[in-house]
């Protein structure tokens, strides 16, 4: 009878234990993630025509692959948003290398930045026009020197030094951009793109590459390059990379806010991100939005516009490519 007792116990109790490692062990958490913005903004339907619509969900696929395919294999997170980023600036739908806007004066200025979770270490470049692929320059600003950010010339002689392809100015010239400084648009482009990651090491990193705003001046930089503020990446929290209205992101620290809410406050990625995008940015004017993965895998892409061109893939299969709301 003691026996038949005991083993009652013993069986009950194993499995409520694998009822609880089912439902929150290690085989709930994706081996990796990965989640790519290209720029958020005020565009309708109307603006953007469902065959524009099916040309950039088609881009940000392509982009998603690239990334994808990396982290199937192995690859780090650095590896996956350095080469996704490439995709993305490479191609002139988006605002970043080939597709940068272009300055008052005519001229393109590139910004990025990167960091890597696991030390804080980070990398940035400001307002650089003859390096084909800035996040490529940003990495180099991590990894080889002993500085965070370099801007325009001395950049450009970095990039030189390590050996990355320099391209002439002419290289960034597209007419749709050109034509958007000429005719002055009231609604000024202001996307970016940008790339958060888990690994299969369980590492975070997060990357943001741009063109800026049309028309800017004076050498204007935003929030792309200014880690905390565009870019962000912690093991302890999360990856978060920005999009939107620049000075607001540098002024509210958007996505060091996100990572310290989480960190100090024990709130969830979700509900991090939603208060300061929607509560804290949308109550004084800041528009734009935010991609982010937390250490779980879990994802978050607010935004407070009208769209966002955003997709994300896990190893689970979970996949969502959108633009509007």
């Amino acid at each position: 009878m003691k026996t038949s007792v005991t083993q009652t116990i013993l069986l009950f109790i194993l499995s409520v234990l694998a009822v609880s490692c089912s439902t929150q062990g290690p085989s709930s958490k994706p081996e990796y993630v990965i989640v790519i913005h290209g720029g958020a903004g005020n565009a309708s339907n109307r603006d953007i025509n469902e065959e524009k619509q099916k040309e950039y969900k088609e881009k940000l696929n392509e982009a998603l692959a690239i990334g994808e395919n990396i982290l199937k294999n192995g690859g780090t997170c650095i590896e996956a948003i350095e080469k996704t980023i490439n995709y993305l600036e490479d191609c002139p739908l988006f605002n970043a290398g080939k597709g940068a806007v272009f300055t008052h004066d005519g001229r393109n200025e590139l910004d990025a930045s990167v960091m890597q979770g696991w030390d804080l270490n980070a990398g940035a470049v400001a307002g650089v026009g003859d390096v084909k692929n800035p996040i490529s320059l940003a990495i180099e600003v991590m990894l080889n020197s002993e500085h965070v950010l370099l801007s325009g010339s001395g950049a450009s002689q970095f990039a030189e030094e390590q050996e990355l392809e320099i391209v002439d100015s002419s290289y960034f010239f597209t007419e749709k951009r050109w034509e958007s400084l000429q005719n002055m648009l009231k609604s000024e482009k202001h996307g970016t793109v940008g790339c958060v990651v888990l690994d299969k090491y369980g590492n975070l990193a997060a990357g943001t590459s741009t063109g800026g705003r049309t028309n800017k001046k004076y050498g204007r930089i935003g929030d792309s390059p200014i880690i905390g503020a565009g870019n962000y990446a912690n093991n302890n929290t999360c990856a978060v990379s920005a999009t939107g209205h620049g000075e607001f992101f540098i002024r509210y620290a958007v996505a060091h806010d996100i990572s310290t809410l989480m960190e100090y406050k024990g709130m969830s990625l979700k509900e991090a991100s939603n208060l300061v995008i929607n509560t804290k940015l949308a109550e004084v004017g800041g528009l734009g939005g935010i991609i982010a993965v937390d250490k779980d895998g879990n994802v978050a892409m607010p935004f407070n516009t009208n769209m966002m061109f955003r997709a994300y893939a896990k190893s689970t299969g979970e996949k969502e490519v959108a633009i509007f709301k």
